[in-house]
């Protein structure tokens, strides 16, 4: 079984799609505590993230689709082109986990869209989170790290799996190693609010789709892959054109849970098509833009607003917490 801890990074309770009620507000001594619990993870680096520590930064563009200002009137829906930074990276808390492990699921893109203070996506290859509020994550790492493999049957994480039929089913999903990351595809589990121009406002949740397609080796294959090969490829390709991912919002309907995000919304829902995201280049010192760099998926700009489910606050409160540690500023 995969380590649970890695899963936080990458992302609710009774209400309906279209429900006005403010996202419920977390506390900083639950992020602390969520923080402190990772940090003590196998792997972890001094002066690195704790999850997602591998990782490679790239620049490029967004060019936004006509539809796409149909939902949302923030800046960089408006169709132009945008510039943007991108990080790729595999999961896990060691910087230097193998690409090819099964602990480098699953694996993160993160978006910084460059128009004003910055807008950022921070999504995951896996369709629906593994917990829908923070005290189920705490929980969860609490008896991860409680579960002792010398005692006998049921550990403290498998009555936790035995409770939580989501985490359950996150951690036995299949989630085959990618050809590249220009062939793997992201989920932004948490939902947001989309306003339009006449403030008309609509639930979603972003989806990114390699316009490559996706595309992933048997198990024989991935054994036999390099450690490193997932950046290699990156760079590889790049030195030959764009790598391209379509940016679409899945729209919620009547009755669709927007506070959780471990339900996942059927395929049926209707997609709207926000536009292409190119990478185009390296960053010149990617080593200093892993250490600068911080995104947040509580880093919103108008016509996006936060909905119901209290994830997106929270980790942005988490990661606020974790960045100062990782800068030595507490």
């Amino acid at each position: 079984m995969k380590s649970l801890v890695q899963c936080f990074g990458a992302g609710a309770l009774l209400v309906l799609a279209e429900s006005s009620l403010p996202a419920a507000q977390p506390t900083a001594d639950l992020a602390q505590q969520i923080v402190d619990l990772m940090s003590g993870a196998p792997g972890v680096a001094a002066g690195r993230r704790v999850l997602h520590p591998k990782g490679f930064v790239r620049q490029g563009t967004f060019q936004a689709s006509t539809e796409a200002s149909t939902i949302s009137r923030a800046a960089h829906f408006r169709n132009g082109s945008v510039p943007v930074t991108v990080r790729l990276s595999d999961g896990g808390s060691d910087p230097g986990i193998p690409d090819n492990s099964s602990g480098a699921n699953p694996r993160g893109m993160a978006i910084r869209f460059m128009t004003g203070t910055g807008t950022d996506i921070v999504a995951i290859s896996h369709n629906g989170f593994l917990v829908g509020s923070g005290e189920d994550f705490l929980a969860l790492l609490k008896a991860q790290v409680a579960t002792d493999p010398a005692k006998p049957h049921p550990w403290l994480i498998e009555e936790f799996l035995g409770s939580h039929p989501a985490a359950l089913k996150f951690v036995q999903d299949p989630q085959p190693l990618p050809t590249s990351f220009a062939t793997e595809s992201f989920f932004a589990n948490n939902a947001f609010r989309f306003v339009d121009a006449k403030g008309k406002k609509v639930a979603g949740r972003y989806q990114i789709v390699p316009v490559a397609g996706p595309k992933y080796f048997d198990e024989a294959a991935a054994k036999a892959k390099s450690p490193d090969f997932l950046g290699e490829d990156l760079k590889a390709r790049l030195a030959q054109g764009p790598v391209k991912f379509r940016l679409l919002v899945q729209l919620a309907e009547p009755g669709d849970r927007t506070d959780d995000s471990t339900i996942v919304w059927p395929e049926t829902r209707k997609k709207i098509e926000m536009g292409v995201i190119s990478i185009t280049s390296l960053v010149t010192d990617n080593a200093a833009a892993e250490r600068d760099l911080a995104f947040d998926p509580a880093r919103i700009t108008d016509g996006i607003e936060l909905s119901d489910d209290p994830l997106p606050a929270l980790r942005s409160m988490a990661y606020a917490i974790a960045l100062a540690r990782r800068r030595g500023q507490r």
